[in-house]
């Protein structure tokens, strides 16, 4: 997909973030994006932001949990209804979920679920909403999960949670590519490792509704990345415009594994090294 001009394209998690640079740039080179969060506030201030710079193409926000079937099936419904095709669609929505805070056989199951429900059945309901009509069309299209080095390559043991759902995302998005290439291969699929250096979004901030919420375990108070790269010893951080500018650049390529060039792989490396090998993996 070598242009986004007139292409229709859904970001969800698109009120901020990596989600908004990738509603900003496609709007900029033509593309009638939608964006979805769950934050409709923080939605509807996003729209009017990115519509206020007059881009060639347009933006507009429908709120939506990617968590609900429900929900994503009726933005599903919405969008069709008015366009009548989609074909760009980012998964893309992600929480941070303080789950440094206890070991693994602490943390409540509210976390787990929360995580889970976010990062691995949001994406799988985005594609239960948009892919049959996707295929049904039969014109190039290209989907993109967002997962995480984090997992995504190999796992940090501080975050069990988020660790592991980013692990599954990147499982379910290679048989995802892999299952589209036999029956609708018009469709591409591509999985987005944020980076290559700590992404400076507000991830760690990431509103929690109430169903999520354990008051036995509390998560943490959200920081700001960049105030976590200050406490990291004022480490590098990456723009998410950034990340976006990758991102598309691996669409109009249709390329799989969306991993900048610039990322530290020794972290996978020694983990296909072990692997390989049958050897343990060097205790963290």
């Amino acid at each position: 997909m070598k242009s986004f001009k007139d292409k229709v394209a859904v970001v969800t998690g698109g009120a901020s973030g990596v989600g908004r640079c990738l509603a900003e740039q496609m709007a900029a080179d033509g593309a009638k994006v939608i964006i979805t969060d769950i934050n409709a506030q923080k939605l509807a201030q996003t729209v009017s932001e990115l519509m206020a710079a007059k881009p060639a193409g347009s933006v507009e926000g429908t709120a939506a949990d990617v968590t609900k079937p429900e929900s994503m099936q009726a933005l599903a419904d919405q969008v069709f209804a008015k366009y009548g095709h989609v074909d760009l669609l980012f998964n893309n929505a992600g929480v941070g979920l303080g789950d440094s805070r206890s070991p693994f056989w602490e943390l409540p199951m509210k976390d787990w679920r929360w995580g889970f429900e976010v990062h691995v059945m949001g994406p799988i309901n985005g594609v239960d909403a948009f892919l049959p009509r996707m295929i049904e069309r039969k014109e190039e299209a290209f989907i993109v999960n967002t997962s995480s080095g984090n997992g995504g390559l190999y796992p940090l043991p501080q975050t069990p949670v988020y660790t592991s759902s980013k692990a599954a995302l990147t499982s379910l998005t290679e048989v995802l590519r892999i299952q589209l290439a036999t029956h609708a291969p018009h469709i591409g699929v591509g999985v987005l490792y944020p980076g290559p250096k700590l992404v400076n979004t507000g991830l760690l901030d990431s509103p929690r509704p109430n169903e999520f919420r354990d008051p036995s375990n509390p998560p943490p108070k959200g920081v700001a990345m960049s105030e976590l790269a200050e406490r990291m010893g004022g480490i590098e951080m990456t723009p998410p415009d950034d990340v976006a500018a990758y991102c598309l650049e691996c669409v109009r390529n249709g390329q799989f594994w969306m991993i900048h060039p610039e990322t530290n792989m020794s972290g996978f490396e020694t983990r296909a090294e072990e692997i390989i090998a049958r050897r343990n993996p060097v205790d963290c």
